[in-house]
């Protein structure tokens, strides 16, 4: 079916479109796990990033209310006792993937326990820049500074106590812009403020984002899809700024040469958010599920069907909600 859609897709867009679509949720439905939790890959161990972004993709669809039901109990079960999230479940320590468990869990539920004990672990988890041994190591080598970065501008880290990095920092942003500000913890403010210093301070030359350092040994860095739309949407709330229009500028430019489905879908839900759609995606999309199931990855089918359904979706990357509920 799929592939005869794909062949005429410049006629029949909204049909491919509807196909996918479907696809995708099926397969979200499929894949789920006895414990309520979703693999990166089907019949694996469930982790809570594939388990959230499937939540996020499957919000506001009446016809996965038990599978939701179960993942979210899934990912309560998985909270640790301060509140944070660990990779999977089972492990002891919290990580990144909080942001993306709270947001889940946030637009399904909205406020609630879970939600308000992963904002306080998140904004009192800092990372290792502006730290005694980071500021003791940078006295003791001043010379030695390969990458160009304001070390006092802190975002979010993959794991407690190591460096900043942008996808991380971007994911909590977007949270801090989903929850009303009146359910913010102290101190969010100024943790959002450093984030979104820190963002702009490791922007590559030209615009857009590699993982964290934005040159090294004067070198530029290579810019890269991911990083780049997760940093753009974190940072919708500036869209007129000069840094955020040159990123655009470079992720519309490359878009015609991304051929992961995944970055594919991650880029158009960045583009459509700022006003530049880009009307080939659902005949792009089509054929890359054709030939491979989009290789059969949760979060890559959980981003596609949000790429697809940008008006099913609350506004999880369109207007951030600061003001109070």
């Amino acid at each position: 079916m799929l592939e005869s859609l794909a062949v005429e897709a410049g006629s029949s867009e909204s049909l491919l479109a509807a196909e996918v679509k479907g696809l995708c949720r099926q397969f979200l439905l499929r894949t789920q796990n006895d414990d309520g939790g979703w693999p990166y890959l089907p019949a694996l161990q469930s982790a809570v990033e594939p388990t959230s972004w499937a939540l996020i993709a499957l919000t506001n669809h009446p016809d996965t209310f038990e599978a939701a039901h179960r993942g979210l109990a899934a990912l309560g079960a998985a909270q640790l006792p301060d509140g944070s999230w660990p990779p999977r479940p089972g492990h002891r320590l919290g990580c990144w993937a909080t942001a993306l468990a709270s947001l889940a869990i946030f637009l399904q539920e909205g406020d609630c326990e879970p939600v308000r004990k992963g904002l306080s672990w998140l904004c009192d988890s800092w990372p290792a820049e502006g730290g005694a041994w980071w500021r003791v190591r940078n006295w003791l080598r001043p010379t030695a500074k390969v990458t160009r970065q304001d070390s006092s501008l802190r975002g979010w880290s993959w794991t407690p106590g190591a460096a900043s990095w942008v996808e991380p920092t971007a994911y909590c942003l977007l949270l801090l812009n989903m929850v009303p500000s009146n359910l913010h913890p102290a101190g969010a403010a100024r943790r959002r403020r450093l984030g979104e210093a820190m963002l702009y301070d490791r922007m590559c030359p030209g615009g857009g984002w590699n993982s964290g350092n934005p040159q090294v040994y004067g070198v530029a860095g290579e810019r890269r899809v991911g990083p780049t739309a997760w940093a753009l949407l974190a940072l919708k709330e500036y869209a007129a700024r000069t840094e955020n229009q040159r990123s655009l500028d470079w992720l519309e430019e490359i878009y015609a040469k991304i051929s992961g489905p995944a970055s594919l879908a991650l880029a158009n839900i960045c583009l459509e958010a700022y006003g530049r759609p880009q009307p080939e995606f659902e005949a792009r999309l089509g054929p890359l599920y054709a030939a491979n199931g989009l290789l059969q990855n949760v979060p890559a089918a959980a981003l596609s069907l949000i790429a697809l359904t940008p008006h099913d979706q609350p506004s999880t990357f369109h207007s951030p909600r600061r003001s109070s509920a």
